[in-house]
């Protein structure tokens, strides 16, 4: 069962009850509607789909990919008749990536085997996109950081943001820059926003909007300051196996339980990152010798 909730006037976000709290979105107008992202499972962007066309009566005219993430597009098969938009970044890793991704997904099990990559059918590089719906204003902006290629959709009348997975509980990084993120949470701050969708996890308010970003803030300079302090060790990564989650601002029941594991991933990945080589651990010599 996707959760449900009604973000603005025929504005609605759509959360999965399967996979890591993850959201889509849809704007709906008088005679079309916009979905943004899919879910995670098939059935769950079945249920966006009947919803929107059966429930409110309109057809879908759009599909926007924030990022080529998995859970993000493997679903835009299922609107046959919409156009897919994304950035050019999105459409080039979709069509290589993406398509190696679900290869794999397919070799193990079913619930991949009926799906395909939909490649955008219309896709933008530099500056913004506007689309219209009914009264409505999209506005697609590059917000990168958790990968390359987000994207976040302001709908503008509304003051609602569409963050894609650049805003999480915890930001992350593995796929994408912590420099670029840090620019994009600075840039999301001076939106002037009414609320926020994030990538995975509850809609952020608008009085919660600037203390959600300055702890994200807060946590990416906590993860920088103890991956530069392993640095200095001969195996960094013994020290930042001992860094958890909560050392650094943020609880580990965040997206599902999920946060210690994301955490860990960015402590390594961030260190790659910073110093163009893995970190070394101990345990690397032990299997050595």
């Amino acid at each position: 069962m996707v959760q449900r909730e009604r973000v603005a006037e025929n504005v609605y976000s759509f959360q999965s009850d399967v996979y890591a709290q993850v959201n889509a979105g849809a704007v709906v107008g008088p005679n079309w509607a916009v979905v943004i992202d899919t879910l995670a499972l098939p059935e769950e962007t079945i249920e966006i789909r009947e919803f929107i066309e059966q429930e409110l009566q309109v057809p879908i005219r759009y599909v926007v990919n924030t990022h080529y993430h998995a859970d993000h597009t493997w679903g835009s098969y299922l609107f046959p008749n919409a156009t897919v938009v994304s950035s050019v970044l999105c459409r080039d890793l979709l069509d290589t990536r993406g398509r190696d991704s679900l290869e794999a997904a397919k070799k193990q099990g079913t619930t991949f085997r009926q799906g395909r990559i939909v490649l955008p059918h219309l896709t933008f590089a530099e500056g913004s996109l506007s689309l219209r719906v009914g009264k409505k204003t999209l506005t697609l902006i590059s917000l990168p950081g958790h990968s390359p290629d987000n994207l976040g959709v302001i709908v503008e009348e509304d003051r609602v943001l569409f963050a894609g997975d650049v805003f999480m509980p915890i930001p992350y990084i593995v796929d994408g820059n912590a420099d670029d993120m840090v620019f994009s949470l600075k840039q999301i701050g001076q939106m002037g926003l009414e609320n926020v969708v994030q990538g995975h996890g509850d809609i952020v308010l608008r009085g919660e909007v600037e203390g959600s970003i300055k702890d994200n803030l807060a946590y990416l300079s906590a993860i920088r300051r103890a991956v530069r302090k392993a640095s200095r060790r001969k195996y960094p990564w013994d020290l930042l196996e001992d860094v958890g989650v909560e050392d650094c601002g943020k609880s580990r029941v965040l997206i599902g339980g999920l946060a210690e594991e994301l955490h860990s991933r960015n402590l390594y990945a961030l260190y790659e990152q910073l110093y163009e080589e893995p970190p070394a651990s101990s345990e690397d010599d032990e299997d050595y010798y």
